[in-house]
C-alpha cells in the first residue's frame, strides 16, 4: 500500500527530472577540475551558481529554500551536512569535502552531492570517503518495486557498521520532484522487510552520512551547519533515484560513474 503523501510520477515526468539530474551531472563535472588546495568555499558556490544559471539556464534551488542564501553546501571533514559557504574557509591538502547541489529545470528538481578530496589525504580519510560511496550503492542497489524502504536502510547501515563506521540518524533522504522535499523519507537504517514498499515513478534522495567515530551530530549556532560531536570525519555521497519496473535508474549518474 502507497503513503497518500507520496507522489508517483509519470514516465513525462520522470523524463524531466533525467534531464534535470543530467544537468546537475555537468555541474559537478565543471567544478571537478577547479575544486583544489587554495579555493575557497565561496569560490565554489559562485562558480556552481553562475554555471547553473547561465550555462543551464536552470535555478540553483536550494538558493533561497527555507530561507537559506547560497546555492550549495559545502561540508568539510568533520561537517557532517549543510555546512555553509564562506570566503574565509579555504580548502587544503588533506581536507574532504561533500559538494550538496540541487538544480530545478521545467519544473522538477534533482539533488545530488560528491566527496571532493584535496591532495593526498590520509588513508583513514580516502577509506572512509571510499565506503561511504560503497555503502550509498548498497542502498541503491536495493531499489525496485516491492522492496521496503527498510530495506534500503538496513542495507546501508549494515555495510557501514560492518566497516567499522556509524550511520547519522537525525538527516535523511527523502521523495523530490516539483518540490525538494516530499514524501517518503528514506532513512539510511532499518529492519528488512519493513517500512513504505516501493512502487515505479517513486522519486527520492539516497544521501547516507557516515561517521568515522561515534555516530552524535550537533547543530552549530548558525542554525545550518551540523558537524560530529566528537570532531571526527564525516562523509556523504548522494543521488537521486527512480524506482522503474524492474528496479531504480540513477538520474544525477556522472559520467565518470557510467564507466565503472
Amino acid at each position: 500500500m502507497l503513503a497518500a503523501d507520496v507522489i508517483l510520477k509519470t514516465p513525462d515526468e520522470v523524463a524531466l527530472m533525467r534531464e534535470s539530474g543530467r544537468l546537475l551531472a555537468l555541474v559537478f563535472a565543471h567544478l571537478d577540475e577547479q575544486i583544489k588546495a587554495g579555493t575557497s568555499t565561496m569560490d565554489i558556490d559562485r562558480w556552481a551558481e553562475k554555471y547553473i544559471v547561465e550555462q543551464l539556464q536552470a535555478r540553483p534551488a536550494s538558493k533561497g529554500q527555507y530561507g537559506y542564501q547560497y546555492s550549495l553546501n559545502t561540508s568539510v571533514n568533520h561537517v557532517v551536512c549543510h555546512g555553509v559557504p564562506s570566503p574565509k574557509q579555504i580548502l587544503r591538502k588533506g581536507d574532504i569535502v561533500n559538494v550538496d547541489i540541487t538544480l530545478e529545470k521545467n519544473g522538477f528538481i534533482a539533488d545530488s552531492s560528491k566527496m571532493y578530496t584535496i591532495g593526498e589525504i590520509a588513508p583513514h580519510a580516502k577509506r572512509l570517503v571510499d565506503k561511504t560511496y560503497a555503502a550509498m550503492w548498497e542502498g541503491i542497489r536495493v531499489v525496485k518495486p516491492g522492496a521496503t524502504l527498510g530495506d534500503i536502510g538496513h542495507a546501508i547501515a549494515h555495510y557501514a557498521v560492518k566497516n567499522g563506521y556509524s550511520i547519522v540518524r537525525e538527516y535523511c533522504g527523502h521523495g523530490i520532484g516539483r518540490e525538494m522535499h516530499e514524501d517518503p523519507q528514506v532513512l539510511h537504517y532499518g529492519q528488512q522487510g519493513h517500512g513504505l514498499a516501493l512502487k515505479e515513478g517513486m522519486t527520492f534522495t539516497i544521501e547516507p552520512m557516515v561517521n568515522q567515530g561515534r555516530a552524535k551530530v550537533k547543530l552549530k549556532k548558525d542554525g545550518w551547519t551540523v558537524v560530529t560531536s566528537d570532531k571526527r570525519l564525516s562523509a556523504q555521497w548522494e543521488h537521486t533515484i527512480a524506482v522503474t519496473a524492474d528496479g531504480y535508474e540513477v538520474l544525477t549518474l556522472r559520467d565518470e560513474e557510467r564507466a565503472t
